[in-house]
C-alpha cells in the first residue's frame, strides 16, 4: 500500500504581517516564480506516494486549484472546511473520508514548509512504514542548526526495535533554554506527522471524543462534488478548535520520532526568509538592480506583493543617513561584519546572523566602523517600497535638504 500524502493548507500567515489587514497566507506567497505550496505538491510526486489530499478552507479553494493545475496534478481530493477549527479537526476530518482505507499510512505535510534532501526524507518514511500501528504516531524532528525560540523541540530515548520514543516536548523556549535542550540532543518539532488512519481514529476516540463525534458527522453529511468534500458546517462548527499537538500529542503515550539532519524551515519569520534569499541570492541578482551610493551599494533581489528583498553592502567607514519611513517597516539580517545600528535613541553593535526589526516611523541608521564591508539582508514590508519614502535627518554626504 502506497503512502497517502495529506497537505494541511489552511494557515493565514498572520505572523509575517502582524499589522496588515490584507495579510497573505504564507503557502501562496510568490517568492520568485515559486510558492511553498508548489514545493509541497512537488514533494508528493515521489514514487512512494499515492494521490494527494489537500485540507483547506473555502477561502483558499481557487488558489489551491490553481496550484494543482500549475503543478499538473490531476488525481487529487480536496477536503474543504466551512470555517477554521485549527489542526486537530482538520487532520481528523481528512482521515475520515471514505477514500482512505482503515490501515492506510498517511503522511501529513504542512503546505508552508521548505524541505531539502527529499530523498533522505522519503527513505526515512519508507523505513518506518512497517512500524506504524493502530495506536502510534511518528513525528519528524529536524536537527537544530542553532538555538531558536521560533520552534518547539522534543527529546527522545531509544526503546526496543531501535525506535526513538518521544519523552518530552518543549514549546518554543527562550534561547538560553534552547541551548540546554540542544545539549540534551533535542530536535526541532517540524509539525509533520506519519500515522495510520485507524490510529488517528483510536486516538481521537480515546482522547477527544467530542471532536471525534462532530467530525464524523461533518464527514458523513459532507457533500461530494467531483473531487471536493464540502464538510457539513452545522457539525463541523461544534468541533472544538484545538491544535493536533494540544489535542493529541501532549496526551498520548505512543509517540515516536523520525530524526533528520536535513535543511528545513517553515519560513515563519522574515529572518528565515532573509536567510533563504541570502543562500540563493545568485539566482536573483541582476546587474540592472544594483545601485551605488556614497556609503556602498544595494541590490534589489526580489519584489513581491508588499515586500522587497535587498542586500546592502556598506563599505568601511560608510554611514547611511539618519532616516525614517512613512510607509514601510524593515527587517535586517546581518550576514557579514559588525555594524553599528541606531534605532531611535538606542545605539548598538550587531553580529553576523543577528536580526533587527525597524518599525514603521522609527528613526534609524547603519554605520560600518570596521575595516571590512558590512553585509545586511533587508526585507522592506509595506504599501510603498520606493526610495522616495525616505525622510533624512542627518547625512554625512550632504543629502539632507
Amino acid at each position: 500500500m502506497k503512502i497517502r500524502p495529506v497537505i494541511l493548507c489552511g494557515g493565514a500567515g498572520t505572523r509575517l504581517w502582524p499589522n496588515s489587514k490584507n495579510h497573505q497566507a504564507k503557502q501562496f506567497i510568490d517568492f520568485g516564480k515559486w510558492t511553498l505550496l508548489d514545493k509541497t505538491l512537488e514533494r508528493t510526486k515521489a514514487s512512494i506516494y499515492d494521490a494527494p489530499i489537500i485540507s483547506t478552507n473555502k477561502k483558499y479553494l481557487k488558489q489551491v486549484q490553481q496550484h494543482l493545475k500549475k503543478n499538473k496534478i490531476k488525481n487529487y481530493k480536496i477536503v474543504l472546511e466551512p470555517l477554521k477549527r485549527n489542526t486537530a479537526p482538520a487532520i481528523l476530518s481528512t482521515a475520515l473520508i471514505k477514500d482512505i482505507p482503515n490501515e492506510q499510512p498517511l503522511m501529513f505535510f504542512s503546505a508552508d514548509h521548505l524541505i531539502e534532501k527529499m530523498s533522505v526524507f522519503n527513505k526515512a518514511i519508507n523505513k518506518n512504514k512497517s512500524k506504524l500501528t493502530d495506536q502510534n504516531i511518528f513525528i519528524f524532528g529536524i536537527k537544530p542548526t542553532a538555538p531558536s525560540s521560533e520552534y518547539g523541540y522534543f527529546v527522545t530515548k531509544k526503546v526496543k526495535g531501535n525506535i526513538n520514543k518521544v519523552i518530552k516536548f518543549i514549546e518554543k523556549p527562550k534561547e538560553a533554554k534552547a541551548r540546554q535542550v540542544i545539549k540534551q540532543k533535542g530536535y526541532w518539532n517540524s509539525g509533520m506527522f506519519f500515522i495510520r488512519k485507524d490510529s488517528i481514529i483510536n486516538n481521537f476516540k480515546n482522547l477527544q471524543p467530542t471532536i471525534y463525534g462532530n467530525c464524523v458527522n461533518a464527514v458523513k453529511k459532507a457533500k461530494l462534488k467531483s473531487n471536493i468534500y464540502y464538510l457539513n458546517k452545522a457539525s463541523f462548527i461544534k468541533a472544538t478548535a484545538k491544535s493536533f499537538d494540544y489535542a493529541i500529542l501532549e496526551k498520548t503515550k505512543q509517540i515516536n520520532a523520525i530524526k533528520l539532519d536535513i535543511p528545513w524551515s517553515d519560513l515563519g519569520s522574515w529572518k528565515e526568509i532573509l536567510k533563504m534569499y541570502g543562500m540563493n541570492k545568485n539566482k536573483y541578482i541582476k546587474k540592472k538592480n544594483v545601485f551605488y551610493r556614497p556609503w556602498g551599494r544595494y541590490t534589489n533581489l526580489f519584489e513581491g506583493k508588499e515586500f522587497l528583498i535587498k542586500e546592502l553592502i556598506v563599505k568601511p567607514k560608510g554611514i547611511l543617513s539618519l532616516q525614517k519611513h512613512h510607509h514601510r517597516a524593515e527587517h535586517w539580517l546581518v550576514t557579514q561584519g559588525n555594524p553599528k545600528i541606531t534605532l531611535n535613541k538606542d545605539n548598538f553593535i550587531k553580529k553576523p546572523n543577528e536580526h533587527i526589526f525597524i518599525p514603521l516611523g522609527s528613526i534609524h541608521r547603519i554605520q560600518n566602523p570596521g575595516k571590512k564591508p558590512v553585509k545586511i539582508m533587508e526585507a522592506q514590508i509595506g504599501s510603498i517600497l520606493k526610495e522616495t519614502d525616505i525622510v533624512r535627518y542627518q547625512d554625512v554626504y550632504g543629502r539632507v535638504r
